[in-house]
């Protein structure tokens, strides 16, 4: 079993990628990074969703997990909650545009301990949420 002393800190960004998600309004700041306070670009708040990617420890392996009927799998979730060192994700399915995604029915939780880094992806406006 791999031990993450990182377990605070991942949790900590994830459960501000959970709230950033849940927020109707856009700042009018300036920031950037995973944990920016807002989904978009101050002029441009119009996405639902900031898509991360996670990386096993100590492989630094990309998780990849199967959605629908199992054939196809994906790298790419939506953190849909977080309680201490689990997190709840979502898989998202490619979307029709490069760079788009659409939601699926399933989920997995996730035990932070195992999970060496989280890779965010642009953010974007993800379908049938």
């Amino acid at each position: 079993m791999c031990t993450n002393n990182n377990c605070e800190s991942l949790s900590d960004l994830l459960c501000t990628i959970v709230n950033v998600q849940k927020q109707t309004e856009c700042p009018n700041v300036c920031a950037g990074g995973c944990d920016r306070p807002f989904l978009g670009t101050p002029n441009a708040c119009l996405y639902n969703t900031r898509p991360v990617s996670l990386y096993s420890c100590p492989s630094n392996t990309l998780w990849t997990m199967p959605y629908g009927d199992a054939e196809d799998t994906s790298t790419v979730f939506r953190v849909e909650n977080v309680d201490g060192c689990c997190a709840t994700m979502r898989v998202l399915a490619p979307g029709e545009t490069e760079g788009t995604y659409t939601a699926t029915d399933s989920f997995f939780t996730i035990n932070l301990n195992c999970v060496g880094a989280v890779q965010c992806g642009a953010d974007t406006l993800v379908s049938g949420l």
